[in-house]
């Protein structure tokens, strides 16, 4: 059975006009196959792309539906699709499914790959349509064992029912799909790293221009989209965009639906499908249960250990992008920590700032440096052996490390949590600075020397 589910402490309908991604799911927690994936309308968005839609009309219909990458950074999927080169002498196009999934504290896409593959897939089939690529990849996380069998059945169920391999559906439409298990790096949730990471190559992320939609894996026209976002696929051709855009709460940003949970010291930690635009104070008090008892709300994070922490009082905010940006950070994944008043800042930014500086590729001075440099100064905090301006010096490499600073995103995102814990929280870090007069009383005697 997957150890991944939907948290049915607090379980809630989940409909199929209101929950695309998961009205299908199990309730003992085993994959959907084919059969019943079937039986459940699965693939029937798919032969009706492929058989009544163009690649242009699919492309226009996620384009209107307003569906943004589902993997931190939110950019409109469509648009995306758009960049792909409209010259057909180029036959050789790929599809790269992002499923490398290591952003701590982030366990979406796992759930839909263990216990949804078909869906995945099928978006993937619609998608490739859309961008006349001939054979995708799906990059898998390598830790992720069952998610890799679980796909590799999937895929075999495909090509055996015609849905994958030649002439699919009898549309005259070709796509080969294979399962790639990664090797375990961070880096490689940034797309040209794991397009360098596929091809055999150290996973460096590579420079743009030219993008990937000119010049992607081997050299070819390439789309790099998440999991959850190909996952919304179907459901925006099957119902439509009116119906998709109409998922989201009065006033969100946002359309559709998305994956969002709560962990930490809260009562019920899970994972929901939710409407953007949702309060998180709802998302932690109604569906997480609040805090634990004895525990107080002392900080948030609102979706990954590369986004900033929020306070008690920002969760009035509706979870889409531009809200959460409004209160000082990112929505990132949408899977969000609670931090209780036990919690020390600057012991948790230490041990997150030696996750980062350890998935740094090393490729640029700022990352390479900088981050081993933050976790040094956190360190010797963390311990009372802190000197006088090493805070000013923290938040110096916070700038220097910021956005448009390194080669790539993997630092700005590593000290954006640091950043807010600096604003929130600075007292915590003062406190371990060794004042000078302090330190003069502290000094050995000559006989102890």
């Amino acid at each position: 059975m997957s150890c991944v589910s939907l948290s049915t402490a607090n379980r809630v309908p989940r409909p199929a006009d209101t929950h695309p991604l998961t009205w299908r799911l199990r309730d003992d927690g085993e994959p959907v196959w084919l059969d019943e994936y079937q039986r459940q309308n699965g693939y029937s968005a798919a032969r009706h792309a492929l058989s009544q839609l163009s690649p242009e009309e699919i492309t226009q219909q996620v384009k209107d539906s307003g569906l943004k990458g589902r993997g931190g950074a939110g950019f409109p999927t469509g648009v995306k699709w758009g960049l792909m080169p409209k010259d057909e002498s180029l036959d050789k196009r790929y599809l790269l499914c992002n499923a490398d999934e290591m952003e701590p504290n982030t366990y979406k896409d796992r759930l839909l790959m263990e216990q949804l593959p078909h869906l995945l897939i099928e978006g993937m089939l619609i998608s490739a349509r859309a961008l006349k690529a001939y054979r995708g990849y799906i990059f898998l996380r390598g830790e992720y064992v069952d998610c890799a069998r679980h796909l590799n059945r999937a895929v075999e169920e495909a090509k055996a029912a015609g849905l994958l391999g030649r002439n699919i559906l009898g549309s005259g439409f070709d796509f080969e799909l294979f399962v790639h298990t990664g090797a375990g790096r961070y880096i490689c949730g940034e797309e040209t790293a794991l397009i360098s990471s596929l091809e055999g190559r150290r996973a460096n992320p590579r420079s743009k221009p030219p993008f990937p939609a000119a010049v992607g894996v081997w050299g070819k026209p390439t789309c790099v989209n998440n999991v959850e976002t190909l996952c919304n696929v179907p459901a925006i051709i099957g119902n439509g965009v009116a119906w998709y855009q109409a998922l989201a709460r009065p006033g969100s940003e946002d359309h559709g639906s998305k994956l969002m949970g709560f962990s930490g010291k809260v009562k019920q930690p899970g994972l929901w499908e939710l409407p953007f635009g949702i309060p998180a104070r709802e998302l932690l008090e109604d569906y997480a249960g609040g805090m634990r008892a004895g525990s107080r709300l002392k900080a948030w994070q609102p979706g990954g250990a590369g986004t900033g922490f929020l306070l008690p009082e920002h969760l009035d905010a509706p979870m889409y992008a531009a809200a959460i940006a409004k209160v000082g950070t990112r929505m990132g994944t949408g899977l969000a920590m609670a931090l209780d008043d036990s919690v020390n800042m600057v012991g948790l930014l230490r041990n997150m700032e030696e996750f980062f500086s350890r998935e740094s590729c090393g490729f640029c001075t700022p990352c390479r440096d900088g981050l081993p440099w933050s976790v040094k100064l956190l360190r010797a905090l963390e311990l009372g052996q802190g000197q006088p301006g090493d805070i000013e010096t923290l938040e110096q490499l916070c700038d220097f490390l910021g956005p448009g600073r390194t080669f790539c995103a993997h630092a700005p995102g590593a000290v954006e949590p640091l950043a807010s814990a600096l604003k929130y929280f600075r007292n915590e870090f003062e406190a371990g600075i060794v004042h000078p007069a302090h330190a003069e009383h502290n000094q050995p005697t000559a006989l102890e020397v």
